[in-house]
């Protein structure tokens, strides 16, 4: 069995991109790879085919792989509700609470669970490469840790640390790493690698020479700042960097909304990666007013955004774009917003409470959690999503809408995903263009979104093959 674990110097590091493409660039060696992730803290998630639910930069990695994503592949999701519990997702399916108090010593059964996962998928695969959460040198934590060095220990697992030089202090940071962890585990310490780096490499190089000599870690590579690359990111510190596009006769501006807790932020991806959108994350009302289409995305926790709305002013905002007549598209926790009512005794026991009254329908949330990949069409374009809800939504008026509703400009869809399906976002898209004025249609030469996904997939191994020594790392993972 060969694996080996990429950790990160701080989280939005850039590991899950680097997993996925040392995935991609190991399956095209014909090396039979699998994405592994024990435990994942993270409101982007994605349902499987066989039902049960992971986080959305493990489907992306077992898509770079070339495997079916299963929660083999991430056993423990943990999906923040509020600064002091998650809930738990164990083997794809809802497992309970975790209370802030419980997450340093209270997850035995979650370890035990994760690492019978690893056993399972290392025995089917040739390599595993396993993703760290955060930083592995939180020595708070690290009695009950599973995911870091806890499950490096477990199966004798190398580890590469990959350092964000973006930040700044990245070399620092490194050296903290090994200097902060204990005896045992600084063993299991294998080298380092340098992402998003810009600029002459011959400059850093010294510091590099340095740092390896006083730690004893080998650099394995600097890998140069993607711009390109941003898709399916699971941690909200990534949500809203897609590139802007600059502004210009014909283009849409969208707007989205940035919840305190957001959730399954990565709808908004294929919007952004369509010629001539500027989409941007606000909470700012003005923007409200100026913008083509505002977005309101899903949300983990649907009252308790619903009040940081009407505390910005922001609800207000979006009342007054809908009584002019301007778009705005809720997609499944910012859909139960938009309703008139919302019964909530589930997930934040609130019970019922108004809601921003733009749509006909009431939501009333129930203990049994839905997930699923619903299928259907519109104006006779297929779609085909996936759903990830307790919150039930009962329209009693306007018009339908994959599973939601329409009045006027204002959409609601309870689906997540279904941006993701070419024909249908650019025949949306142009419906919104003529209602707002703008001259803006699809490019016909510009990739669907599968493809423009693929892309960057290649475009992140050819990056890890040209700038990495993947020889060393095979031979790593395989001591």
């Amino acid at each position: 069995m060969a694996g080996i674990l990429v950790a990160g110097t701080s989280s939005d590091a850039g590991k899950s991109l680097i997993v996925a493409g040392l995935c991609r660039a190991f399956a095209r060696r014909g090396v039979r790879v699998a994405p592994f992730k024990a435990q994942n803290m993270s409101n982007n998630s994605m349902v499987c085919p066989d039902g049960s639910e992971i986080g959305r930069a493990q489907y992306l990695q077992a898509l770079a792989a070339g495997v079916r994503p299963s929660a083999l592949l991430n056993p423990v999701l943990l999906k923040p509700a509020t600064d002091r519990r998650a809930f738990i997702v164990l083997r794809g399916q809802p497992g309970g609470t975790l209370e802030a108090g419980q997450y340093a010593t209270g997850r035995a059964q979650l370890a035990e669970a994760a690492f019978d996962a690893y056993q399972e998928l290392a025995e089917s695969y040739e390599l595993v490469i396993a993703e760290g959460a955060g930083s592995p040198a939180e020595i708070n934590l690290r009695a009950g840790d599973y995911v870091n060095f806890g499950l490096a220990r477990r199966f004798d697992l190398p580890v590469v640390l990959v350092g964000d030089i973006d930040r700044g202090g990245v070399l620092a940071s490194i050296f903290g790493h090994w200097a902060i962890v204990d005896e045992d585990d600084r063993k299991l310490l294998a080298g380092y690698l340098i992402n998003k780096f810009r600029g002459d490499q011959s400059v850093l190089d010294p510091g590099l020479v340095e740092l390896s000599q006083r730690t004893g870690l080998p650099c394995f590579g600097v890998v140069p700042w993607l711009d390109q690359v941003w898709l399916d990111s699971e941690d909200a510190l990534a949500f809203a960097k897609w590139p802007r596009q600059p502004g210009r006769a014909g283009s849409l501006r969208v707007a989205a909304l940035r919840f305190p807790r957001i959730s399954n932020a990565t709808d908004l991806d294929a919007l952004a990666a369509e010629p001539g959108l500027d989409v941007f994350a606000t909470a700012n009302p003005s923007d409200l007013a100026t913008a083509d289409l505002v977005v309101l995305p899903g949300s983990r926790s649907t009252l308790a955004d619903l009040d940081w709305l009407r505390r910005l002013g922001l609800a207000d905002a979006l009342a007054a774009r809908a009584a002019a007549g301007g778009p705005i598209l809720g997609i499944c926790g910012g859909y139960q917003m938009l309703t008139e009512l919302i019964d909530d005794p589930i997930e934040s026991v609130r019970g019922t409470e108004p809601g921003l009254g733009l749509l006909p329908a009431r939501v009333r949330f129930q203990a049994e959690k839905t997930l699923g990949e619903p299928s259907g069409s519109w104006q006779g374009h297929p779609v085909v999503g996936y759903e990830i809800h307790h919150g039930i939504v009962e329209p009693h008026g306007g018009e339908p809408f994959l599973d939601g509703v329409r009045q006027g400009n204002t959409w609601g869809t309870i689906w997540h995903g279904a941006f993701e399906n070419d024909d249908f976002r650019r025949a949306w898209l142009s419906e919104l263009a003529t209602t707002v004025g703008s001259s803006w249609r699809p490019s016909p030469d510009a990739p669907g979104f599968a493809e423009r996904r693929t892309q960057m997939l290649d475009e992140l191994a050819d990056a890890l093959e040209a700038h990495t020594d993947l020889d060393a790392l095979a031979e790593l993972a395989t001591r």
